[in-house]
């Protein structure tokens, strides 16, 4: 379906890839009443020295006193890395925050994107003056992140003077997508047939980075124009690492054999140096290092397990049929890797398809394709999300008479068990743009304790545990299993309060007050806000999410 820009004056919107090996960025300036194209960023500084399309190395260096030096393929020249070495300079890992490196790498990215707009287009720098002060920007992120590092990145962007860092979530220019989303974007502007979305075919789609594989699936049911996913989205990250006195080795592999390499009975040769450069013990003649194919196809295994077993597990598990694997990103330039995973998959008659159009720069096209028309809008909750709360005492109860001992009194007489785990999202559950789920709370305070009302935490927890497992009943059954993900902080001050008397003969007042917690699991983002009744009529107010590290 063609997207029609329907706003009253010119904007942009730039989305950024910032991924562990390699990054791009992709943007589309928008027309009123055009249709908008999506171009790519294709010219950075020493772009020559790599071999990666329209991405560069996600490489910064700092010098002693913490200033960037050098970025991106410009890290990657030999001058610059003689220069790195002489005057101590540090990559970034070793030196800065995940914040601090972003931040500058974004920056980098953004002055990138301008002086290529500023070149490329016909008057250019008129054009980038007319919409330098409406620019949206939309960050893609792996399938398993979630707000936590959604707000590092925010943070990221207004330390990098691209966004106000008072602006809120709500009303921010900042949106963010998974990659496996912006991934299905891509693929069905480049080379998804269009029978599969019309028969209602389910289509898993692998996005294979640099150090990041990430495995989404969707369908769009019939006579519906809008994708759900069907399955749980994974995401699976490369823990391997690389020594200084090496990276240049595994550079040249990457530009070259990684992506060439076909066949397990043919050596292979790395070429990373000059004539000069022999060391027949390790193989080494004439600036070549020389592989086993063998050896080589081990280094493609791991992926290709986690890959074909991820696809598997979810033709098994899926309700609906699967029929096509995409398989978009850096990793899918690899024939040997496509060879394999075809040939996996082969059993199950599915097709797997390689877009030929920039399949590296797939997550930011995809991203600006998702913000000018999204098409997902059910996605699957990875994970069961409820909250501890205290429930009222059953003297039947196993479970709670083993937890006797820590019984809570409130004033109204009440016998409470703390810490029992109510789920307001099961895993597994589809959530649509429009899904609320809720909780209901009270509060109980004395007639002397209204000021505890002004600043209510709601702790929000996820059961990661155990793939398939349900959530056990209360926390001390498997407290390894939970992870906070975030804290809900409510003024419940203004809410109307209910004098009672005490309970069990005791004299005096307190007040209790009744409300929901309401969250929404739409897109990428979790927002909250408080409902409650005041006169038989719903009310309702924003409530602030505070995300907690939960890597």
């Amino acid at each position: 379906m063609t997207f029609v820009y329907r706003g009253l004056t010119r904007k942009l919107v730039i989305a950024f890839d910032l991924g562990t090996t390699f990054s791009g960025v992709s943007y589309s300036v928008l027309d009123p009443g055009e249709t908008p194209d999506i171009r790519g960023v294709t010219r950075f500084p020493a772009h020559e020295q790599v071999n990666s399309g329209s991405k560069i190395p996600s490489i910064i260096y700092y010098n002693e006193d913490g200033r960037v030096k050098a970025v991106g393929a410009e890290a990657m020249q030999q001058e610059i890395i003689d220069i790195a070495k002489e005057e101590g300079w540090e990559k970034a890992e070793c030196m800065k925050s995940a914040v601090d490196v972003a931040s500058d790498f974004f920056r980098y990215l953004f002055n990138c994107t301008k002086e290529y707009i500023q070149e490329s287009h016909a008057n250019g720098s008129d054009l980038w003056e007319s919409v330098k002060s409406d620019i949206d920007f939309v960050i893609s992120h792996p399938n398993g992140w979630g707000g936590f590092q959604q707000g590092q990145l925010r943070q990221a962007l207004a330390q990098a003077g691209l966004i106000e860092a008072d602006e809120e979530p709500g009303n921010s220019r900042v949106s963010f997508i998974t990659e496996g989303e912006a991934s299905l974007h891509f693929a069905l502007r480049h080379g998804l047939p269009p029978a599969v979305s019309e028969n209602g075919e389910g289509v898993i789609i692998v996005d294979g980075g640099g150090g990041t594989i990430d495995i989404s699936t969707y369908r769009k049911p019939k006579l519906k124009t809008n994708y759900e996913e069907i399955a749980v989205s994974e995401y699976y990250l490369s823990e391997s690492e690389h020594f200084d006195d090496i990276d240049h080795i595994v550079s040249c592999f990457d530009k070259t054999t990684k992506v060439w390499f076909s066949d397990d009975q043919q050596p292979q040769y790395i070429r990373f140096g000059s004539t000069r450069d022999n060391d027949p013990t390790h193989n080494i003649r004439f600036g070549q290092l020389k592989l086993q194919g063998s050896d080589v196809a081990t280094f493609f295994q791991p992926s290709i397990d986690c890959i074909t077993e991820t696809v598997e597990d979810i033709c098994k598990t899926c309700v609906h049929p699967i029929t096509h694997v995409v398989f978009v990103g850096g990793f899918s330039a690899s024939e040997w890797l496509y060879k394999r995973l075809a040939a996996a998959v082969e059993p199950r008659n599915l097709q797997i398809l390689r877009p030929q159009v920039h399949p590296n720069k797939a997550v930011s096209d995809g991203a600006v394709s998702s913000y000018l028309n999204g098409i997902v809008t059910a996605r699957i909750a990875r994970y069961s999300y409820g909250v501890l709360r205290n429930v009222e005492y059953d003297p039947k109860d196993s479970d709670h008479i083993n937890r006797a001992d820590s019984l809570l009194y409130r004033p109204s007489g009440r016998k409470l068990v703390p810490n029992a785990f109510e789920v307001m999202l099961a895993k597994g559950t589809k959530v649509s743009d429009e899904t609320e789920v809720s909780v209901k709370m009270w509060k109980e305070v004395g007639s002397d304790q209204k000021s505890k009302l002004e600043n209510v935490p709601f702790t929000l927890y996820c059961y990661k545990a155990k793939r398939n497992a349900q959530p056990p009943k209360f926390f001390d059954q498997d407290s390894h299993g939970f992870s906070k993900l975030c804290s809900v902080q409510a003024d419940l001050s203004n809410l109307p309060l209910q004098p009672l008397p005490k309970g069990n003969g005791i004299e005096g007042e307190f007040y209790r007050v009744k409300y929901s917690v309401v969250l929404l699991f739409n897109s990428a983002e979790l927002k909250a806000h408080i409902r409650w009744e005041e006169n038989g009529v719903q009310q309702r107010t924003q409530a602030s999410v505070v995300f907690f590290d939960d890597s």
